[in-house]
């Protein structure tokens, strides 16, 4: 899986020094705002300010708008794919970014930073695209009871949760549904790249012009599940990136158990009626059925 990090408190320049320290390789500034490490120990890495404008011609107006939104606009790190002791070495630093002062969504009422983990799928069958997103729909609710978001970031729109209407028709569509049709449910009921497991890059691998016709925000087509964490708590000295990955690891839990699907979806139908009012007394009730079913940590 690739890993994107978002912070505030330190400028580009100070996080590839950082990088190269922790991580080896050598510091390249490719812009103004913009470095590139080559050759860590974990591969190259990018890291810019993460704003639209620094892909902007360069001009002196281009930078003086990239230096006025430091303030709110956080500094990206972005990995090539790495395996487990990759993402080991990747925590390694994020200790390091820390101790140097690095902020987190905590650290202000802007500062809506999260972390993405871009998740290789297991192979192109249906099954293994149709039900981790099952899965994730059905206990989204409560991981988000569970890890409860930031307001920095409730305030933004980065990863609102699906629709109901859309989880009512995964669940009917069920676990062995077919990817296209699935890909069909998700362009109609939620095209956005807005969720906290955003779909439209791994739709888009396998059928990116239908894609590209169906929406209007730029996709870049990978074959990864795009899990956009909530927020980042890097100043944090409890909070890892191992943490957070067992996020998905419980999403994985539950997509490869025909008998919790069941169960979940069973039981979501009976908690939803026409109207969802409030989320939390499905987050609740899902949360007792993963205890159950022994999922550490429900």
């Amino acid at each position: 899986m690739g890993v994107e990090i978002e912070l505030g408190g330190l400028d580009e320049a100070r996080v590839a020094q950082i990088v190269t320290d922790r991580l080896g390789g050598r510091a390249e500034q490719e812009d103004s705002h913009i470095w590139a490490v080559r050759e860590s120990s974990i591969g190259d890495i990018a890291v810019y300010l993460d704003i639209f404008l620094r892909k902007a011609q360069k001009s002196r107006l281009r930078d003086l708008a990239l230096d006025l939104g430091r303030e709110v606009v956080p500094v990206e790190i972005v990995t090539e794919p790495l395996d487990m002791e990759g993402l080991a070495r990747l925590d390694d630093l994020r200790g390091a970014l820390r101790r140097a002062g690095a902020l987190g969504s905590g650290a202000g009422l802007v500062f809506g930073f999260g972390v993405h983990f871009n998740i290789e799928v297991a192979s192109g069958r249906d099954a293994d695209t149709v039900r981790p997103l099952l899965a994730y729909a059905l206990i989204e609710d409560w991981l988000r009871a569970a890890y409860p978001i930031d307001e920095s970031r409730r305030l933004l729109p980065f990863t609102d949760p699906y629709p109901t209407d859309f989880v009512r028709a995964l669940i009917e569509a069920g676990p062995e549904a077919v990817r296209d049709h699935v890909t069909g449910l998700y362009l109609e009921l939620t095209p956005s790249r807005n969720r906290g497991l955003d779909m439209l890059p791994l739709m888009a691998h396998f059928d990116e012009a239908r894609v590209a016709a169906a929406i209007s925000d730029k996709t870049s087509a990978r074959p990864t599940f795009h899990f956009r964490l909530p927020d980042c708590r890097i100043d944090e000295a409890d909070w890892t990136l191992a943490g957070e990955w067992w996020r998905w690891v419980t999403v994985e839990r539950v997509a490869r158990d025909d008998a919790l699907l069941r169960r979940l979806g069973d039981a979501w139908l009976d908690d939803h009626g026409l109207l969802t009012l409030s989320r939390q007394r499905w987050a609740v009730r899902a949360g007792r059925i993963l205890q159950t079913a022994g999922i550490a940590g429900a």
